[in-house]
């Protein structure tokens, strides 16, 4: 077994490092995308809950608008987060040293190395998570049940985060009813206190989407509606989990699950609140796609059941020793990979995803504008707005479409729209013919190539309304 010296410096230097890698890497466009809403800040936003632009807004009031600017809650929470797995492994388990590991291996995966690092609403949902796991074992742990009203304060944050967080709600009533020692709070009044608690904190995210056509939980739910029966998308998700855990880490986090599913002690409360969300992932890979990172917040109570699979004796102790290393390895070639490139790859999905390959666009884009030939840029996708409203911040951007994504941003006044305008986007995503619809004429086009990507450059005449666009 690993000593708890050992995991608490590997831990440390695992948040400096992601601390290092968070001020080295650009923003991906969602990062970028989010960094917007953290401009106007609201009670919610059409994808997700607001916290994240929240927690974004806070590190940008300290580092300025930089990639740490951007991340830096995400590395902050990283030492919380690490502690509340620690401590919820110290209360069910009841081993310091497999607490330490969970930590660490909590740490190790993928997942978190991303998750925690990146800044998107998966970041204060891992940590919210954790908090959950932690405050429900206090509650199993002592029997107070004052510890509820933290679980439901957890309940609610992480409901500003995600809903996902509804996935740990559901599995703690199930815990409650399965687990025959914890049936007895259903007839005392702290868990829902608890959960009017949660409510109350959500309040005024609830009240924001009554004020808009309940827009977030109509884009996310949309997703629920199932398609055809197919098994491409299962292995798809396990296929991501093998890899975002790491494999070794994953293997032992399914041998931990099923010995606390069959166990029933204090494990349980991990493993039902762990089979609640896999059970709905599962059934769901089977009609459509999932996303990996969704299941991110199942990760503090899974690597407590995978430091309790660990083992330091019999035929599979080598699985149980290989892990940790093995996890360690791919998170540094994961991260190597995203600064340097060590892998010359012809389509780098990493360099695509934070934006190397629209970098150079972005330079042209800011030279026209500097040289007053452009005015105002128009867009038509979310991507493409936040990365050159991020990079060039000497450059008007409208977006004239999708309003619904900055509703509290201003409308692009009627002086600028007369003036120097050009349209902007990605081969793939052009849609040239929906601003031409809005303004009197499109030119012909320039290509701009970049490695891995070629963009459309459009000149763009007179508007035909007074009211095209918004200015996030």
């Amino acid at each position: 077994m690993i000593p708890v010296r050992v995991s608490l410096a590997l831990i440390a230097a695992l948040v400096v490092l992601r601390a290092v890698m968070a001020a080295l890497l650009p923003l991906s466009a969602d990062e970028a995308y989010y960094w917007l809403w953290s401009k106007h800040l609201a009670a919610g936003y059409y994808d997700h809950p607001p916290m994240i632009a929240w927690a974004i807004r806070a590190g940008t009031s300290l580092f300025g608008d930089t990639p740490l600017g951007v991340r830096l809650a995400g590395i902050v929470l990283s030492l919380p987060a690490s502690l509340l797995v620690w401590q919820s492994a110290v209360l069910i388990l009841k081993d310091a040293k497999r607490a330490a590991l969970a930590a660490l291996l909590f740490n190790l995966t993928l997942m978190i190395s991303v998750e925690l690092l990146a800044a998107t609403p998966d970041m204060p949902s891992v940590v919210f998570a954790a908090a959950f796991v932690c405050f429900l074992a206090q509650v199993q742990a002592s029997g107070d049940g004052r510890w509820w009203l933290a679980v439901g304060v957890s309940a609610g944050l992480g409901l500003l985060s995600k809903y996902s967080a509804l996935f740990l709600g559901f599995g703690t009533l199930l815990w409650l009813v399965v687990d025959g020692r914890q049936r007895k709070w259903l007839a005392t009044p702290w868990p829902y206190l608890g959960a009017a608690l949660a409510l109350l904190i959500v309040t005024p995210h609830l009240i924001w989407q009554a004020q808009h056509h309940w827009m977030t939980l109509a884009f996310q739910f949309g997703r629920v509606g199932g398609g055809v029966f197919t098994l491409r998308f299962l292995g798809e998700f396990l296929g991501a989990q093998l890899g975002l855990a790491t494999p070794l880490i994953f293997v032992l986090m399914a041998i931990g699950l099923w010995r606390a599913t069959k166990r029933g002690d204090d494990r349980l409360v991990l493993a039902v609140l762990a089979w609640t969300g896999i059970a709905y992932f599962l059934q769901h890979a089977l009609h459509d796609r999932i996303q990996g990172n969704w299941p991110c917040f199942l990760y503090p109570a899974l690597a407590i059941l995978a430091a309790d699979a660990f083992r330091t004796e019999g035929k599979a102790r080598w699985l149980s020793f290989a892990a940790a290393p093995l996890a360690l390895l791919l998170v540094l070639l994961t991260y190597a990979q995203a600064q340097f490139a060590i892998l010359p790859l012809k389509k780098d999905p990493v360099a695509r995803l934070l934006g190397r390959d629209f970098a150079p666009i972005a330079e042209v884009i800011g030279a026209l504008s500097k040289a007053r030939v452009a005015d105002a840029i128009l867009t038509t996708d979310y991507q493409t707005t936040a990365w050159l409203r991020f990079t060039q911040p000497g450059v008007t951007v409208i977006q004239v479409n999708e309003p619904q994504r900055y509703p509290s941003a201003p409308a692009a006044g009627a002086r600028l729209l007369q003036g120097k305008l050009w349209y902007l986007a990605e081969l793939k995503r052009d849609q040239h013919q929906l601003v031409q619809r809005s303004f009197g004429y499109t030119g012909y086009p320039t290509q701009l190539q970049a490695p891995g990507t070629l963009y459309m450059l459009y000149p763009v005449g007179k508007p035909k309304s007074s009211q095209i666009g918004r200015m996030p």
